[in-house]
């Protein structure tokens, strides 16, 4: 019988080789999807309940939090052209196993598709032995976007209500 492993960005068994890639597709305008990536209050809906602050202009810096529990993330924004175009420095604060990874990179791409878009999310400049913590939430806070976005409603899987409802 042959031994089969199972490929799972959350358990950090994917190949990431530096770079994990994620891409969905969302019935919603660009304009939209900016808006959620940028409103903290929007934001703090589809992931985990993570408050996202920023001038949202080049060389701003953002902090991502939950208000009196934790710091999730700092960085710069290195690329800000709305409503398709963000690139950001991430560095991960919420332990010390994540923030001995250092500073990495995420992208996010914004493009129309007919009536939907597609949003392509880059994180990259992973150290070679990438902590699966780095990326494994991004299918999670992408899904929750899409159905905040789709529906108006809040994705209830157990990651997604870490922080309670906000």
């Amino acid at each position: 019988m042959t031994e089969h492993t199972i490929v799972s960005f959350a358990d950090g068994t994917a190949p990431v080789s530096r770079t994990a890639v994620f891409e969905i597709y969302i019935k919603a305008a660009p304009e939209q999807i900016w808006e959620a990536i940028t409103d903290p209050g929007l934001r703090a809906r589809y992931s985990f309940g993570v408050v996202t602050t920023s001038e949202w202009t080049r060389g701003s810096s953002y902090l991502a939090a939950v208000p009196d529990a934790v710091d999730i993330s700092e960085g710069e924004n290195l690329v800000v052209e709305p409503p398709r175009l963000l690139v950001q420095t991430f560095r991960a604060l919420w332990s010390d196993e994540v923030r001995s990874q250092g500073t990495t990179r995420v992208t996010w791409e914004i493009e129309p598709v007919a009536d939907s878009c597609r949003l392509t999310v880059v994180h990259d400049l992973l150290p070679d032995d990438a902590n699966a913590e780095l990326y494994g939430g991004w299918p999670m806070i992408l899904s929750g976007l899409k159905t905040l976005l789709e529906t108006g409603e809040q994705l209830t899987t157990p990651g997604s209500l870490m922080y309670g409802s906000v």
